[in-house]
């Protein structure tokens, strides 16, 4: 994609909180709730003389991750100190992975209006989380509770172009890590972040850019936005004549803007070393086959199978698998019914409007698949009425009761004798022999839906709509 005849080169860092219920080096806990400096440890808060102890969970949640994201796993893999100063890093290092990461050499694949792109993973490795600080006026007040909680950093190559295909490759490891539950993917409480590094180049240029990093992203809308003002900040910079500075910077929602933060370093100002209190990991063979045998189904070819298999829609498709709980309610709902289609539109249309309205998550959802995929063979053996069904939903919704108790007590089956539709029909023309002239003369066009109407409401809605039609057609030659 070309901005001005630039070319924007883009690459994402995004921070995974690992959802173990202990921090990564000590058993403090992870809940995010917890009152200022109540889950910390005298790991946690870098006392001297404490020792840190890896968390076994982490790594295998790290594995997993690495795993579904097509990665190499190195057999050892090393932890580091990387050496910097702030407030809300006690130890005054963060212990993350260098050299030897956990996870790399993997890749993602998205698809983007209708085309698949593939981005590169050069790396995931692991390392703890930072305290935060809180400035208030001339102090600054530290929390360390999210000091020492589990990250896994997911590390793209330069493969980005463009700031929406930026904010779905953030929405697509969204949905991995979620479906692998190794993280609930929580926005709003940071546990997924995102830094972008972003530099532009004139079209057709074989050198990138002087990249910089926009720092603590945590909306994939606000990825896009603020790639999008990044790009054209730095085209005005170049334009001038004047250098990009490699430097760290945040993004300010409120204003639509990015703005600078620090000098940003290279890898030699972190004067990375092997941490000498950490064992090196050490992952097996037997260990991987095992982690590879737990993986499920991943969003993209799941959404794949229910087009080849379901032949559903794309739209439908991606729309059903970007939760793993409402492509399990779907597949479900479709074994029940025996109706692909029909499960997808009840589900997309009805049941989620209802859930959003609710405010619930489909796991709630007082309407069981089984429940609903009952309901949909009703409308297919022709018990109901698409029309009728509505009804029963709303009171299923309502009630959590089965579709055929609903039917039974409410009295709604489908009226499908011929017999007493083509009564109800002789009824409703008699009634209205005046516009019956009308439509025969051709007086009046358009009257025939005013009939079907007409013979709906006198049957209460329980008229089979296909032999409505049928015997108002012969009626009405």
């Amino acid at each position: 994609m070309s901005y001005r005849g630039y070319e924007a080169v883009i690459g994402i860092e995004i921070h995974v909180q690992l959802s173990t219920a202990s921090k990564m080096f000590c058993p403090a806990q992870t809940t995010f709730n917890a009152g200022d400096n109540e889950n910390t440890t005298p790991v946690s808060v870098g006392m001297p003389g404490t020792l840190p102890v890896v968390n076994k969970k982490a790594i295998e949640y790290s594995i997993k991750t690495g795993l579904a994201l097509g990665c190499d796993i190195r057999r050892k893999s090393v932890f580091a100190r990387k050496n910097y100063f702030y407030p809300d890093l006690p130890k005054g290092y963060q212990i993350s992975q260098y050299d030897q990461p956990i996870c790399e050499n993997g890749s993602v694949t998205f698809k983007l209006d209708g085309e698949e792109k593939t981005i590169s993973i050069a790396r995931a490795h692991m390392e703890e989380d930072a305290g935060k600080s809180n400035h208030h006026g001339d102090y600054t007040l530290i929390n360390y509770n999210r000091a020492g909680i589990p990250l896994l950093e997911i590390v793209t190559g330069p493969d980005l172009r463009s700031p929406a295909e930026a904010a779905e490759y953030g929405r697509t490891i969204h949905q991995i890590v979620r479906y692998l539950d190794v993280c609930d993917g929580n926005l709003e409480e940071g546990s997924m972040r995102c830094d972008c590094n972003v530099s532009v180049r004139k079209v057709g240029a074989p050198q990138f850019g002087t990249k910089v990093e926009i720092k603590n992203v945590n909306s994939f809308r606000f990825v896009e936005k603020a790639i999008e003002y990044e790009i054209e900040r730095q085209i005005d910079v170049v334009e001038r004549g004047d250098k990009i500075i490699q430097e760290t910077r945040l993004w300010d929602p409120d204003k639509n803007r990015t703005f600078s933060m620090r000098t940003k370093e290279d890898a030699q100002d972190y004067r990375y070393f092997a941490d000498p209190d950490l064992l090196p990991v050490i992952v097996t063979d037997a260990m991987i086959a095992k982690f590879k045998s737990e993986l499920p189904e991943l969003p993209i070819a799941r959404a794949n199978r229910f087009q080849a298999e379901h032949s559903l829609p794309e739209h439908d498709a991606k729309v059903l698998t970007s939760e793993k709980q409402l492509a399990d309610y779907y597949e479900e709902t479709a074994k029940v019914s025996k109706n692909y289609k029909s499960s997808a539109n009840w589900i997309m249309t009805e049941l989620l409007r209802e859930l959003n309205s609710a405010n619930k998550p489909i796991t709630e959802s007082p309407i069981k698949p089984e429940q609903l995929g009952r309901m949909i063979a009703l409308i297919d053996n022709g018990t109901i009425s698409g029309k009728i069904a509505k009804t029963v939903f709303q009171e299923m919704w309502e009630s959590g009761k089965d579709p055929e108790v609903v039917v039974k007590e409410k009295g709604l089956v489908q009226i499908s004798d011929p017999a007493a539709i083509e009564k109800i029909v002789e009824e409703v023309l008699a009634a209205n022999a005046q516009t019956v002239e009308d439509h025969k003369s051709g007086k009046k066009k358009n009257l025939f839906g005013f009939f079907v109407g007409a013979v709906m409401k006198s049957s209460k809605g329980q008229a089979n709509p296909e032999l409505v039609n049928k015997i108002l057609q012969e009626k009405l030659k």
